[in-house]
């Protein structure tokens, strides 16, 4: 039985002033899937995530989430429907505590304290270590455990589709082998996901269907392994 699909984008140019950066995408992503989006840097991935996210208007093009037209929806609606998007950079509140910064998270969600306070002990649960590290300034948090508070702060909102814009970026061997356990652990128990990340290794092994994305153009796509195994995306790509 074919799965359902959760998210449309049909066509997608955006400009950033006379610059054409988006120039037509077109990707599905179905529901209980992760999707992976790769390319080299400036190729449009994390503007096609911000135009989904309603951070960036697009000039042509449609968006569209579980059947509803969503491409001029305000993000914060976006968010409310069940988009949640782990920014590049993870822009966790600094001068918040890890707590607080989860307790933002949940801000959309409408329910009792207690089923929050649920939520956010799941949380520690995926990861321990923030449990340890709760009452302490975020911003006194490494750049992996930064990037484990970003994830947790999106999953508080109990989004249906997760975007994730380069999770491992700038982290060391082992916090990225960490934070694709949790990828790998989210899919696992239901979660979509739409991925961008810059190490497309790693990016297709967890993914169930992948688009190559070139100068704000899709130019191939097809199911994660059948790209991990094709040898101009090796070149390309894979350092082989």
């Amino acid at each position: 039985m074919e799965k359902e699909t959760m998210l449309e984008v049909n066509d997608l140019h955006v400009y950033y002033d006379n610059i054409h950066a988006l120039k037509g995408i077109s990707l599905k992503v179905k529901k209980g899937e992760v999707v992976s989006l790769i390319g080299a840097n400036g190729a449009g991935k994390t503007t096609t995530l911000q135009t989904i996210s309603g951070l960036i208007p697009s000039k042509m093009g449609k968006i569209i989430f579980e059947g509803e037209y969503i491409t001029k929806t305000p993000c914060h609606l976006i968010c409310k429907k069940g988009i949640a998007q782990v920014p590049e950079g993870r822009r966790i509140f600094a001068r918040l505590l890890v707590k607080d910064n989860l307790k933002l998270g949940a801000f959309t969600v409408n329910d009792t304290p207690e089923n929050l306070e649920k939520d956010r002990a799941k949380f520690y649960e995926v990861f321990p270590r923030m449990a340890e590290r709760k009452n302490q300034m975020a911003g006194t948090l490494s750049g992996g455990e930064q990037q484990m508070l970003a994830m947790g702060r999106a999953l508080m909102s109990r989004p249906k589709l997760l975007i994730l814009d380069e999770p491992s970026m700038g982290l060391s061997p082992l916090f990225v082998k960490e934070i694709f356990s949790v990828i790998k652990r989210l899919k696992e128990s239901g979660v979509t996901i739409l991925l961008v990340e810059q190490n497309a290794k790693m990016a297709l092994s967890v993914a169930d269907y992948a688009y190559v994305i070139e100068t704000g153009r899709i130019t191939m796509e097809g199911k994660a392994k059948d790209l991990l195994n094709n040898p101009d995306i090796k070149k390309a790509y894979l350092g082989a």
